[in-house]
């Protein structure tokens, strides 16, 4: 398949290049600002699907809005249907609008005027049609300081440049490019035209926040490596803002240091909290050392033996059963610490050993449910 995109350098336009770069099958011709009008004839030889992204939203002169994004579409518009009328190919467009669209202002104006376009396109030549009125994309690549609030506090957040939120209390609704570049791919690959009540195409999902709450969640993600203690990021808007607040970090801040502490036994670091599932860490043992030697009656904890070899050692508090295993770094086996049995484990090799540790809950120096009990 051969496909045209628009805007090839914009924010969306580069997302969508990168994940159809994925696909075998797909060849992609882009439009640029380095090409003319004039060419998109040409550009639309053998071409079997347009994604029609550019646009112009903050041009320096309002008549851009109309070349930009009026004169851009209708001529793409009349190419199209050169190629319906000559071949019988109609060939599908995606289009991005705005929900601006419409409004009494020159960029809603000019984008109506481009829907109107394609939608003449579809009913004089049958061309197929998609147009999303899309609310705020955010994602990895979005210009900072431009039109999104989103990629301008990941990006000055990452850097500890101050914000600005004039009305914390102000609603926005988002989508994450990603979930557009998918329900793209879905139309290029022949899944029906989802409309909304309004009779455009949607993406799924929206979410609908504040943006005093964008502010604290992007802060929070920043706090977090001081904290050690993570958000939950794992679905939802959460998820997408945080794969988004990452892609903003310069390449110096990549890396972070955790609190590191070291006695004569080894070190013992904390890599990762969680609010809800506990806490990971690492430790190292010298040869012949012993850790342990507690119980615990509700804590649990899951040990993996990453280099070296480790025995562990239980006993029952109440009926006095003892248990002894020993596993290596060559095993990948864990080794789970149970209520009411006492344990230890000892470094057994002739080297350093390291064992990653995982807790159900964070520990608590005020409730630590750690009692010493040496087998």
């Amino acid at each position: 398949m051969k496909v045209l995109v628009t805007g090839a350098d914009g924010f969306i336009g580069k997302n969508l290049q990168l994940h159809l770069a994925e696909r075998k099958d797909v060849e992609v011709v882009c439009f640029t600002r380095s090409r003319s009008v004039a060419q998109l004839p040409d550009l639309l030889q053998g071409v079997d699907f347009v994604f029609h992204l550019a646009g112009v939203n903050r041009p320096q002169d309002p008549q851009e809005f109309t070349t930009g994004n009026v004169d851009l579409t209708q001529a793409l518009c009349q190419a199209v249907c050169a190629v319906a009328q000559s071949t019988g190919k109609k060939i599908p467009i995606v289009c991005t609008s705005s929900t601006q669209a419409g409004r009494d202002n020159p960029y809603g104006q000019s984008k109506l005027a481009a829907e109107n376009a394609l939608q003449a396109a579809a009913a004089s030549h049958g061309v197929p049609v998609h147009i999303f009125r899309l609310p705020n994309v955010f994602g990895k690549w979005c210009k900072p300081n431009y039109n999104s609030a989103v990629a301008t506090f990941c990006h000055n957040v990452a850097r500890g440049l101050p914000i600005q939120v004039n009305d914390p209390a102000a609603p926005v609704t988002l989508v994450y490019v990603d979930d557009v570049i998918a329900r793209f791919v879905q139309l290029m690959d022949g899944a029906d035209a989802a409309l909304g009540p309004d009779g455009f195409a949607t993406v799924a999902p929206q979410y609908t926040t504040t943006v005093g709450e964008l502010a604290r969640q992007i802060a929070a993600f920043r706090d977090s490596r001081t904290t050690l203690m993570t958000e939950r990021v794992g679905t939802g808007l959460v998820r997408a803002l945080y794969s988004t607040y990452v892609s903003y970090l310069p390449v110096e801040l990549f890396t972070y240091t955790v609190p590191q502490y070291a006695d004569p036994r080894g070190v013992f670091a904390e890599m990762l909290k969680t609010p809800d599932c506990g806490q990971f860490s690492f430790f190292t043992a010298h040869p012949g050392i012993t850790r342990g030697g507690h119980y615990h009656h509700s804590k649990t904890e899951k040990f993996l033996v990453i280099k070296g070899q480790a025995r562990f050692k239980f006993r029952h508090m109440q009926t006095g059963q003892t248990h002894e295993l020993v596993t290596t770094g060559d095993k990948s086996e864990v080794v789970e610490t149970v209520p009411g049995w006492t344990h230890d484990i000892t470094n057994m090799g002739q080297d350093e050993m390291v064992v990653m540790l995982w807790a159900n809950e964070v520990f608590d120096r005020e409730r630590p449910d750690t009692f010493a009990c040496p087998l």
